[in-house]
């Protein structure tokens, strides 16, 4: 069977198979430490869970509007309003996850030969939403002196005659870094000078744990577009919900594109997450990101307790990225070694782009500090006998 020439530009997500090695791992019997997933461990908080066990009982199980429920997107209005943003309840697209919402992006926004521009490191799948629809990511070098975020400048130079519009993130994976504000207006003045649009990936908005000077873009960029979903801060990861917000100029484009694409996002998980703004459930988010705020202080000492470096502690997400170059290994082989012989899972620096790939890792602090605790027990008697091989 002949397949299209888009397969081979798209590389496999190395983190799921660190996840599929660890999981024979424990079926095998072993207690593997994980530290490769971003996937928070706490399971949906009981308000959430209710609404959608209600929603089944009441038979809510039908098609819905294809934009979300008028209850969903006045909610989502609400929480923007809430922090001194006022977003009109029809910008707001809810999407079957952040990953829907970027393909009804690309779709909208690129024509086959288009380019966006993606930072290096960044999240692996952005540039085969690109690819999808036959545009192209350009890479952006971004390095810890700059705090793994991109300048004005850095944007300026990498603009070119294909490039459409650039695609951040703030808080960042891998880096858990955020744009500051003042850069952010820099970068939103050279892409709006250019008629480009900016994406601004906030999807682990709210889990932070530093000073942030800014909740969203749109209080510095009211033209942009956001990015959201429900996976993280609201732990609604196997509901499979985001949301986006657009200029009132894309509102029908989208609402066609996702008439086609997907018909509605999913019904139950949208009556669920109306749910997720409740007091109760925001009050069980607030202490959740508080637990991830010690489990990353914990992770954070504890590896450079053993040696390793982090060359920027993240503001938010729930990411270290590491420099594990003293180790004597790449982080493809670090990686694999400590998994097999140490039974700790982690993501190479290579499923995030190019940019030193060899020597970084990404350790996520999603699991307790019992086994973050257990986890640096292990890397630290791993890099023991890694230094003494080398």
């Amino acid at each position: 069977m002949k397949t299209s020439d888009r397969l081979e530009r798209i590389q496999p997500f190395r983190v799921m198979q660190v996840l599929d090695r660890a999981a024979a791992l424990e079926a095998r019997g072993h207690r593997v430490v994980r530290l490769e997933v971003g996937e928070p461990d706490f399971n949906t908080c009981e308000p959430i869970s209710a609404a959608g066990i209600d929603a089944l009982q009441r038979g809510q199980t039908k098609y819905t509007s294809a934009l979300g429920i008028a209850p969903l997107r006045q909610a989502i209005a609400n929480f923007y309003e809430q922090r001194g943003v006022r977003v009109d309840a029809e910008r707001v697209v809810v999407t079957a996850g952040a990953s829907g919402g970027l393909l009804l992006l690309a779709a909208a926004l690129l024509n086959p030969g288009d380019e966006v521009l993606i930072t290096d490191p960044g999240y692996p799948c952005n540039e085969v939403f690109a690819a999808a629809v036959g545009a192209n990511a350009r890479t952006v070098a971004v390095r810890p002196e700059n705090r793994f975020q991109p300048s004005a400048c850095d944007i300026e130079a990498a603009w070119g005659p294909a490039v459409r519009g650039a695609l951040l993130a703030s808080p960042a994976n891998p880096t858990g870094t955020m744009v500051p504000a003042d850069t952010l207006a820099e970068v939103a003045d050279v892409i709006e000078a250019r008629q480009g649009f900016l994406i601004m990936d906030e999807i682990y908005q709210g889990l932070t744990y530093t000073t942030v000077d800014y909740a969203t873009v749109l209080e510095i960029a009211p033209q942009a577009i956001v990015l959201q979903s429900f996976s993280k801060y609201f732990g609604m990861t196997g509901w499979r919900l985001g949301w986006v917000v657009v200029p009132e100029a894309l509102i029908d484009g989208m609402t066609r594109l996702a008439q086609n694409l997907f018909i509605s996002p999913p019904t139950v998980a949208q009556h669920a997450a109306v749910a997720a703004f409740s007091p109760a459930a925001m009050a069980e988010h607030e202490v959740r990101r508080m637990h991830f705020a010690q489990r990353r202080q914990r992770l954070l000492e504890g590896l450079e307790s053993c040696g390793l470096r982090v060359p920027v502690a993240p503001d938010g997400a729930f990411y270290l990225y590491v420099d594990i170059s003293s180790s004597g290994l790449d982080s493809e082989t670090f990686c694999l070694r400590l998994l097999d012989e140490f039974h700790v899972s982690c993501a190479p620096g290579s499923d995030f782009g190019s940019i030193d790939a060899d020597r970084y890792v990404r350790f996520s602090y999603t699991t307790n500090l019992e086994s973050i605790d257990l986890g640096i027990e292990r890397i630290g008697r791993a890099l023991e006998r890694f230094r003494g091989d080398s």
